[in-house]
């Protein structure tokens, strides 16, 4: 995610569920941060802003894809275009979420890719919304 609300927002949200949280700015920064890992799949869920300057997701997540990463990757857009879902899946994420993000449906989503413990108030959130 290469805006910095974006970052702070998505970031909080997660962290307030538990769940570790690193940052990438763009496609190429994300992927070298994949690759830098000695573990074969170093994180449980990429979630990937598909605008993103210098590489975008739609080339992070191919490139990833032909290095053999085979973890989740979840597409985040702002562009909710007919067809863009499509897009995002043929490049090899494996969901698309649009933004702004719902917090409830977005913890929803993550937790399907991920096993881990969401708090209480986010388990209350999501039973309201």
């Amino acid at each position: 995610e290469d805006g910095v609300d974006n970052q702070r927002l998505i970031a909080h949200i997660l962290r307030k569920a538990g769940i570790d949280v690193v940052l990438a700015e763009n496609g190429k920064l994300a992927c070298d941060q994949v690759w830098q890992s000695d573990n074969q799949e170093p994180f449980d869920l990429i979630l990937m802003d598909m605008q993103m300057p210098i590489m975008d997701g739609y080339e992070a997540t191919r490139t990833l894809r032909r290095s053999g990463y085979g973890g989740p990757i979840v597409a985040l857009t702002a562009h909710a275009l007919r067809g863009e879902s499509e897009k995002c899946l043929q490049a090899g994420c494996d969901e698309f979420a649009t933004k702004p993000i719902d917090r409830a449906m977005f913890l929803a989503m993550v937790a399907r890719h991920v096993t881990v413990r969401i708090d209480a108030e986010s388990k209350s959130a999501q039973s309201t919304s």
